[in-house]
Formats: C-alpha cells, sequence, structure tokens
C-alpha cells in the first residue's frame, strides 16, 4: 500500500473529537481507528505493539545495530477536529494541478478559490488531495500517522538500511488538548521525538502558545418584560457588554505570528443564564497571565455594575510553549532540519500558533518538537494535502532516523 492508498483509507474513519463526553478517547470512532493500527502495524512486521484502554496505540521498529543509538520517537493523533463535519469524508485527487480555483461542489457553489487561499498555486502541476466541500479532510492528523506508518514499512522492507530503535504512537483526543494527558512517557522510552503534526511543506515548530480555556456564565433576572423596569437582568445583554469589554483587535483574525489573542469560541444563553467560552493564547508567559488577569478583572467589573454573582469565570491553563524545554536540546531542531535539506525541502522555523501532543509531552519529560504533515486549511471544508508534501515528510522521517548519531 503506497502512502497515498494508506491516507486515503485512514480518512474514511470517523474520528471527530468530542470534549463534552469525559472519555478517553472522547469517541468510540477513534478506538476503531486505533484497533485498526494496531492490526496494521503488526502486519507489516513493527514490533512490541500495543493499545491500551484510553486508545494510546504504540510499538517499536528494533535497533538493526549494535551502535548505542538514540531511541527516536514519532506520534501523529487518532482524532479530527470538532470544527467541522468529519464523517463520510469523500476525498477527490485533482491530478497535475493547472492553477485557479477548484470547485469542490459546483451545485452548491462550493470552491476553493485562489483568491482566499493563494498559497494553493504554489502547487501546480503536483496532484493535490481535496474535499467535496461538505466536511474537512483529516489530513491533520491522518497524513502524520500515513507518513509515519509509511516510513516504518521502508525500514522494514529495507533491513540493509542501519538504523537505532524507534518508537512510534499514535494518540487520541489532540484536538480538544488532552492527547498527551494519558500518555506514558516512561513506556514509550524515547530520548525524544517528533510529532507529525504541522501544517505546508517545510514546517518546524519548536515554539507554541501558552495556552487556557475560560467559561464565564452569567446570572440574570427573568421578569416579564412588560413590568421589567429597575427588575430585569438579562444574562444575555450582560454577556454581550463583558464581550465588548475585551480589546476589538486581540483576536484570531486579527493577529499573527507571535501575537496573542483571545478568541470566542461558543455562546448560549436566556435571560436568566448565559456563558461565553473563550481559548486564551499567547506565546509570552507573562503576556499569557496577563490576560487571564484581565479576564478576571473584567468579570469583576460586572460584578461590581449589577451586583455580587452576576458573572462567575472558570479559567483552566491546558498547555505551555514548548520552547523552555527544546532550547537545552536543540541538537533535535538541527537535526530535523537537515533531515528536510536532504529531502530537498526548505526548513521553514516559525512559532506554531496554536499546539500540539508535543508541547505538554515535552513538560512531561520528553522534548517533542513538530514536523509538517503537509496539510493546509486544517479544521474546515477547504482543507486539501498535496500528495508531494506528504511524500516529502515521510522522507524526513526516513532522513531523521538513518542521520542519527
Amino acid at each position: 500500500m503506497n502512502i497515498t492508498e494508506r491516507f486515503l483509507k485512514y480518512v474514511s474513519f470517523a474520528t471527530t473529537s468530542d470534549e463534552n463526553t469525559g472519555l478517553t478517547p472522547s469517541t468510540p470512532g477513534q478506538m476503531v481507528f486505533a484497533k485498526h493500527l494496531v492490526e496494521e502495524l503488526t502486519a507489516i512486521g513493527m514490533q512490541e505493539v500495543t493499545i491500551d484502554d484510553n486508545g494510546y496505540v504504540m510499538a517499536t521498529l528494533p535497533a538493526n545495530t549494535t551502535e548505542q543509538l538514540p531511541t527516536i520517537g514519532f506520534i501523529a493523533h487518532l482524532d479530527t477536529s470538532p470544527d467541522m463535519k468529519g464523517k463520510n469524508v469523500r476525498p477527490r485527487i485533482v491530478k497535475n494541478y493547472a492553477g485557479g480555483d477548484i470547485p469542490l461542489d459546483e451545485k452548491e457553489n462550493i470552491i476553493l478559490s485562489v483568491g482566499q487561499f493563494p498559497e494553493l498555486e504554489q502547487y501546480k502541476g503536483q496532484d493535490i488531495i481535496v474535499t467535496d466541500g461538505h466536511t474537512l479532510l483529516g489530513a491533520d492528523d491522518k497524513a502524520g500517522i500515513a507518513e509515519i506508518v509509511t516510513a516504518m514499512e521502508y525500514f522494514i522492507a529495507h533491513p540493509e538500511i542501519r538504523h537505532g530503535r524507534v518508537r512510534v504512537a499514535f494518540t487520541p483526543d489532540e484536538e480538544i488538548g488532552q492527547g498527551a494527558h494519558h500518555f506514558d512517557v516512561a513506556k514509550f522510552g524515547a530520548d525524544w521525538g517528533y510529532t507529525m503534526d504541522g501544517g505546508e511543506i517545510g514546517e518546524l515548530e519548536y515554539e507554541n502558545f501558552n495556552a487556557a480555556g475560560a467559561k464565564i456564565t452569567f446570572h440574570g433576572r427573568n421578569v416579564h418584560p412588560g413590568s421589567a423596569k429597575h427588575k430585569m437582568l438579562n444574562a444575555m445583554r450582560i454577556a454581550h457588554q463583558y464581550a465588548g469589554m475585551l480589546p476589538r483587535h486581540e483576536t484570531p483574525e486579527h493577529t499573527e505570528g507571535y501575537e496573542g489573542f483571545y478568541h470566542l469560541v461558543a455562546m448560549n444563553g436566556t435571560v436568566e443564564e448565559a456563558s461565553l467560552a473563550y481559548i486564551i493564547r499567547d506565546h509570552d508567559r507573562d503576556r499569557f497571565e496577563s490576560r487571564k488577569r484581565e479576564m478576571e478583572h473584567l468579570a469583576n467589573k460586572i460584578n461590581a455594575e449589577f451586583g455580587p454573582g452576576t458573572a462567575t469565570i472558570d479559567i483552566k491553563d491546558q498547555y505551555y510553549n514548548m520552547r523552555e524545554k527544546i532550547e537545552p536540546v536543540m541538537h533535535i531542531i538541527d537535526l530535523a532540519s537537515a533531515a528536510m535539506e536532504k529531502a530537498g525541502v526548505k526548513p521553514k522555523v516559525q512559532p506554531i500558533r496554536g499546539g500540539t501532543d508535543g508541547a505538554q509531552l515535552s513538560f512531561k519529560g520528553l522534548p517533542c518538537p513538530n514536523i509538517f504533515a503537509g496539510g493546509h486549511n486544517f479544521h474546515g471544508r477547504f482543507e486539501y494535502l498535496p500528495i508531494r508534501s506528504m511524500e516529502k515528510a515521510c522522507e524526513v522521517i526516513i532522513n531523521i532516523i538513518t542521520m542519527v548519531k
């Protein structure tokens, strides 16, 4: 099975995660996919293939040399984002892309437009996998899984190529920030690892956001509108007031690079009770802490105006910037850069405007930067994956393993 066939098989599994179930994995489809991978890893000849009750899959490519080489790990996640439907994915390969817009569903006028996504044209002449416009694709992170499995199959088919011990792992629930929660670093037993979970070709990332989630609940008082003067407290209007107190341009649609933001991701409400859910992001730890304090301060201002207990806020940290854990072992970044250059790929070292399992794993003792998986426009209907980018990511994995000393 080649890497494209493997990827197309993987996206047939519905693995959308769900932060509301309280389970690990959060959805049953992830366990179905995990068990499929166990069967596949066993079939291609991987050793020590395991799956635990939480859906974490691990396997070993044993060393074929007596040299004392480090154990390297490669990690990708099973789930797809709940931001977009991930069931009944119907991928299509656009052969020898000629440039210009790509119709995804002509009847409903759903177009992958170069006007909106100009980077698409850098893939002229390549084969590109797209969606039918009604689901995400799943390259985040099934491309990463396909790249890792294909690289392992390559080494098994070529025992003459010297390599050290390699560990691979596939994790559930990365998209809801829980992918590393039950990851057994000691069991994994790698000196360091790489998540194959980045975006476009060349991405190499060892800086990510510090991240937290915040839920603000507003308690109102419902009174018949005909006699509501000085009596009613409309929780929805108070929630709207709170949202307007945050800096209007410190949002995802107005920021880039190292700029942090507040991102309103959900809102619900009645007159009696309303809620806002935010994610808070910043690369700088001090600014990150300041953003959390600001949200608490604004809740206090609401309570000062409308009465104690009108607004309650719950903030929970999710992950931290891995940079502080990677900088002492920068040779692992140098290795990945050299492996890309050997594959003819120019490294693009840049901060992640998001997070990966690698961030949490780095703080659990497994330094784990992030390498491109090759896709674009993750989490939505306009997601696409140039096949050459996926093939190059696989080549980078192979190069890292053969170049490690």
